[in-house]
């Protein structure tokens, strides 16, 4: 469902991507993993069509997202860092709008908005107002919206940064109830993401791939058997002195 195709961005002198290329099938949930700055959210908002790559593209249901993308963001799903929204908002208001900004209205506007509220978990605060929110309920309303319109390809950046333990574990089930119906990418710096909701994981490292495999193959790359010991050895700069 997701082909990601050689991309690569540079700002001014600096290369922050050097040719990223990977796919991700239908009932993946892929790990997306680097220290800051290693160029994860660069990557996540060229694939988005958020930031236009300086070469390469990513295919997205057979849509590219430079020659057609209109039709390729038609089929994402995007979680941005920060959970961002209209904080003046109440929860199903807000769903109502995105909504309309996907094509939905009427009858069929108000079963998207709550069939994204029940799979958000959100009924206990819809009719409240977006700023009054706990972090984990912000970031649950804006799972809703990258959900509103079932998207093929869902792609989320650092969902669960700053959540507490409960909060974490209802992004995560929330995840694993769609995965099987999704092409899944999560951008993360949380190891523990890996172990709770993904099948596979790319580690990324100034701006570059350092390894790609399943949980299984990430962690025999060390003797320790240490995901955290094998994510510092193919990431740390002094790890390699």
């Amino acid at each position: 469902m997701l082909e990601v195709k050689n991309l690569k961005k540079r700002f001014g002198d600096f290369e922050a991507v050097k040719g990223i290329s990977f796919t991700v099938p239908k009932g993946e949930v892929l790990g997306f993993l680097g220290p800051n700055g290693a160029g994860k959210s660069t990557t996540m908002r060229m694939i988005t069509g958020f930031l236009p790559p300086t070469s390469g593209t990513a295919i997205v249901c057979g849509h590219d997202i430079s020659l057609e993308p209109v039709e390729a963001k038609k089929n994402i799903g995007y979680l941005p860092e920060s959970a961002p929204s209209y904080r003046a908002m109440a929860v199903g208001e807000y769903l109502g709008f995105i909504a309309g900004m996907r094509g939905f209205y009427g009858a069929e506007a108000k079963e998207r908005v709550e069939a994204a509220i029940e799979k958000a978990k959100l009924s206990p605060v819809a009719r409240k107002t977006i700023d009054t929110l706990s972090k984990g309920y912000r970031q649950r309303v804006c799972f809703a919206q990258a959900i509103i319109h079932d998207p093929a390809v869902l792609i989320m950046d650092e969902p669960t940064d700053g959540l507490d333990t409960n909060q974490k574990y209802v992004v995560r089930q929330m995840i694993k109830e769609m995965a099987a119906e999704k092409s899944i990418i999560i951008s993360t710096h949380i190891l523990e993401e890996v172990d709770a909701v993904c099948t596979r994981a790319i580690v990324i490292a100034d701006g570059e791939i350092k390894a790609d495999g399943t949980p299984d193959k990430l962690r025999a790359m060390d003797p320790s058997g240490k995901l955290d010991v094998v994510f510092r050895n193919l990431t740390s700069k002094e790890a390699k002195l």
